[in-house]
């Protein structure tokens, strides 16, 4: 008789943690960045990466109003405090920044976004024709519109260096800071 041979994953990965695969993937200490992005690509964790995204999230809220709600900083250092705050702290979002519409040209620096207003998320970079990259550590890409009384002014851009990323939750939370952002303009 063959002996089967065990699954085997990265010792560094699965030591620390006590997994209880019947009782909901409970985990004994959070993740880490590097842990977090490992997991992501796996299917068998996505409700736990769902419920790590929601309180990541969660989070985040608070921190991005209490920016927007400053009365100390300018509207484009808010901005940016926002860009930073995520960068910083949602382990895939490796470049944040806002784009504003161009006078009254429908056009912006992606422009499905500018002329469709609908969120624009690209999981995978390669796989699309007209995707032209800042860098080429970029593999995914989110982008969502940013309305000002029911107008489409500007948009928030986030690339990622890992594959296809994103989930409804990224672009909820992303709709959320836009109008947040809104709010300041």
């Amino acid at each position: 008789k063959k002996k089967k041979k065990k699954k085997k994953f990265p010792p560094s990965l699965f030591s620390s943690y006590n997994i209880n695969l019947n009782l909901g993937q409970k985990l004994s200490k959070p993740l880490t960045n590097e842990k977090f992005k490992y997991l992501s690509h796996k299917g068998f964790w996505n409700s736990l990466i769902f419920a790590k995204n929601n309180h990541m999230f969660s989070t985040l809220r608070p921190q991005v109003s209490a920016i927007t709600s400053s009365n100390k900083i300018s509207s484009t250092e808010k901005m940016q405090a926002i860009c930073e705050l995520l960068k910083e702290n949602v382990p895939y979002y490796d470049w944040v920044g806002f784009y504003f519409r161009n006078g009254d040209k429908e056009e912006l620096k992606l422009g499905p976004v500018a002329v469709s207003n609908q969120n624009f998320v690209v999981p995978d970079v390669k796989a699309q024709d007209n995707y032209i990259a800042c860098s080429i550590t970029v593999k995914a890409e989110i982008v969502v519109p940013l309305f000002l009384n029911g107008v489409n002014i500007g948009q928030i851009d986030i690339d990622s260096n890992t594959p296809d990323p994103f989930s409804e939750e990224d672009e909820h939370f992303l709709e959320y800071v836009n109008q947040e952002v809104s709010k300041i303009l």
